[in-house]
């Protein structure tokens, strides 16, 4: 789990999951701003609203406050 002072910088930067793998960004508390590179796309997420994020899919997240999230990854694309 990451807050806003944790969170690390890599994940701040444009980056991406390894092919075969897909993520799934849970906000507990707060918001975080989800951005796609590659098409740009933004979005805001927050609790009940998690972020999708396909193998090798280019992006980065912002905290926008105080927050709370976590990241699961998965073999499959995830159901949440």
């Amino acid at each position: 789990m990451f807050d806003a002072a944790t969170l690390p910088a890599a994940l701040r930067a444009d980056h991406s999951l390894k092919a075969g793998t897909w993520g799934l960004i849970q906000v507990l508390e707060g918001e975080v701003r989800l951005t796609y590179s590659d098409p740009h796309m933004t979005t805001v997420l927050k609790p009940g609203t998690p972020g999708r994020i396909g193998p090798q899919q280019v992006h980065f997240v912002e905290p926008l406050g105080p927050m709370k999230m976590r990241v699961e990854f998965y073999d499959r694309p995830p159901d949440g």
